[in-house]
């Protein structure tokens, strides 16, 4: 037994994306998104960095050509467009308050330019919050999650081009007063900052086309900015009552040694990754990042208005992905090192997953700390969860221990971060069934509670099979993080 302090309504649940989930690429009058352009790499056959760009259509067709590869993971999805009313009892069954998904912006519009929606699109999102509803589950929505129509990359750019503001607030507005009823929480972009990483698939941009890559990414971020700050103004106009937050991918950073050269390292590491949160939750761009600005030969243009949209629309809450934390050095070669998902050099304190993830559940509660320090807002974890080899038993059984010992030690973590005086809204595991990874497009690299019975090249019958975490965590969830041991498990069986 591990007694906690979750408040009373905490939001416990699951999180996916539509990329990952839906499939039916081509169905529905949908458009080709960002990731239906990305191609699966055997683990044998990828390098240490994230294998996510790919620089035009063209150069992707000509690869095809050369090597035969058709399997794109992403347009399959696991079927969720068809099964989510399965998916959805299965949530339920668990006893989820919250169920986060995102809407698929070219399943809405499917260039991303046009002035109406597709009506088959908008049609199928109303069924699943109506079974969302059905069941009690609170759904919380991501507005763009790596999901930018393809036709937006060809014709501007991505990001790049100041004209996609308009074009997302007014995607975002056609979403608001069409599920202005259904909806309640709401976040604009996923992972904002991952545009540092992969400027494709954070911000739509082809690199081979660029001059200055920092310069253009920095300007399309800016450009998100605000498309985030006027989609808060919308959201809280069209919704009362409702509830918009940003999400940034949280990676807390250690200093190697107590060296000041490493702390300062570790500082300049902290305060790049908190800059994105900075804007949309102060409002307005920090110091430091001023001063990067002018070192690196960066320029931000802003029009006349931006600087008030940013500091009047300022988001609810603050919710962000936590996998691990990083360790940062100012020696300059040993900076170069990668040794946590090529970032930053290996803990040696820490132990890792299969996919080279160091495993750190007191980072997690420190992060909560400093980030509630930070802002005094509200926060969420919206992604969390353990990226596993899962074997089928032959009695059909998984006894996934190890991802329930990896949530564990992070809820626990979290409960102590509450007593600690955090203002914690609540807790959506990544991956609550198994989907496409994003950073891979592997199915073999497995997050899920259920059992999602295909491989990385699309083979199997799709068969949902709950895991021996789908108990546990239905009983974490009915004791509202009272209970977090397999051994209170046992004793409730």
């Amino acid at each position: 037994m591990t007694s906690t302090t979750f408040p009373k309504g905490f939001l416990w649940g699951g999180a996916t994306a539509a990329n990952q989930l839906e499939g039916a690429y081509n169905e529905g009058g949908k458009g080709l998104s960002i990731f239906d352009m990305v191609s699966f790499v055997p683990k044998e056959e990828r390098g240490k960095d994230i294998e996510m760009d790919v620089k035009s259509e063209e150069e992707l067709n000509a690869l095809l050509e050369e090597t035969g590869k058709t399997n794109f993971p992403k347009r399959r999805g696991i079927d969720f467009y068809h099964r989510y009313k399965e998916d959805i009892a299965l949530f339920a069954e668990m006893g989820f308050k919250t169920f986060r998904l995102s809407i698929s912006w070219p399943r809405i519009f499917p260039n991303g330019d046009e002035q109406t929606p597709n009506e088959e699109g908008l049609a199928f999102y109303d069924r699943v919050f109506d079974e969302l509803q059905e069941h009690g589950i609170e759904p919380l929505v991501t507005l763009s999650h790596y999901e930018m129509p393809l036709h937006l990359v060809q014709k501007y750019n991505g990001w790049a081009d100041r004209r996609l503001v308009d074009f997302f607030v007014h995607y975002a507005e056609t979403v608001f007063n069409r599920y202005k009823d259904k909806v309640k929480y709401w976040l604009t972009f996923n992972e904002i900052n991952i545009s540092m990483f992969s400027p494709y698939i954070g911000s739509g941009i082809l690199v081979d086309r660029l001059e200055h890559k920092e310069q253009a990414v920095y300007q399309a971020l800016h450009h998100q900015f605000v498309a985030s700050a006027k989609a808060v103004k919308a959201c809280h106009e069209i919704i009362p009552g409702s509830q918009i937050g940003c999400m940034l991918a949280r990676m807390e950073s250690y200093p190697e040694t107590c060296s000041p050269d490493d702390v300062q390292a570790a500082l300049d590491e902290d305060q790049k990754n908190l800059f994105f949160t900075d804007v949309q939750v102060r409002g307005y761009y920090p110091g430091f990042m001023k001063r990067y600005f002018k070192e690196n030969n960066i320029e931000i243009e802003m029009l006349p208005g931006d600087k008030d949209i940013l500091l009047e629309h300022t988001v609810d809450f603050l919710s962000f992905s936590y996998y691990m934390s990083i360790v940062a050095s100012g020696n300059p070669d040993k900076a170069k090192e990668k040794g946590n998902f090529s970032l930053g050099i290996k803990n040696p304190y820490l132990e890792a997953s299969d996919w080279g993830w160091q495993i750190d559940p007191k980072g997690l509660r420190i992060t909560l700390n400093k980030m509630y320090d930070r802002y005094q807002v509200p926060l969420f974890i919206v992604e969390n969860g353990l990226g596993a080899y899962d074997v089928v038993e032959e009695d059909g059984s998984i006894n996934d221990d190890y991802r329930i010992d990896y949530l564990q030690a992070h809820i626990e973590q979290m409960g102590e971060a509450i007593k600690d005086g955090v203002e914690l809204m609540g807790y959506t595991s990544w991956g609550c069934i198994d989907l496409i990874s994003a950073s891979t497009s592997e199915m073999s690299k497995r997050y899920g509670f259920i059992y999602v019975d295909q491989d990385d090249y699309g083979n199997g019958t799709l068969e949902r099979r709950k895991k021996k975490s789908f108990d546990w965590y239905k009983n974490v969830i009915a004791t509202n993080g009272e209970e977090l041991s397999q051994k209170s498990l046992n004793e409730v069986k």
